[in-house]
């Protein structure tokens, strides 16, 4: 299945998202700005793009793998979330963990990936009680008990 995602160019240095192998999730997004990310410090990062996605949809920003294992370059508030009604400029909040080396981005460096995903329409309702699960409310850690 191909959906269409409508993409406004808003820099004349940008990039349209594209997937760099046939089959992958994520399209890669890239900066349209010279930044550079002081050790532990975040900013964020223009792409120079709008899109629209389609409703029922939502598209969600991840890090690049790569950036994140040779710079750990990371994505703050991953995976950031663009609603289907959204029609500004994407930025990246980019997260620079390493504690001594700033980290350089370069327009047209890949800072991010863009996975869309389709997105069930949802109506929370009020109730007495919930149904019962083997998990329960058993929470952080709670698999680590059962030995996973």
């Amino acid at each position: 299945m191909t959906i269409e995602l409508p993409v406004k160019v808003l820099d004349p240095a940008a990039r349209i998202p594209d997937a760099p192998y046939d089959g992958d999730a994520g399209l890669d997004l890239a900066s349209v700005e010279d930044v550079e990310i002081p050790p532990g410090g975040r900013m964020g990062v223009r792409t120079g793009l709008a899109v629209a996605i389609p409703e029922g949809y939502a598209g969600f920003v991840q890090p690049r793998s790569g950036l994140a294992l040779h710079h750990g370059i990371t994505v703050l508030n991953t995976p950031g979330l663009i609603d289907s009604g959204y029609r500004g400029e994407l930025v990246v909040v980019l997260h620079n963990t390493d504690a001594e080396q700033p980290f350089r981005v370069e327009s047209g460096d890949r800072i991010a990936q863009l996975v869309i995903m389709a997105v069930p329409a949802v109506e929370p309702r009020q109730v007495d009680q919930l149904p019962g699960s083997e998990r329960d409310a058993r929470g952080f850690g709670s698999s680590a008990v059962r030995g996973r």
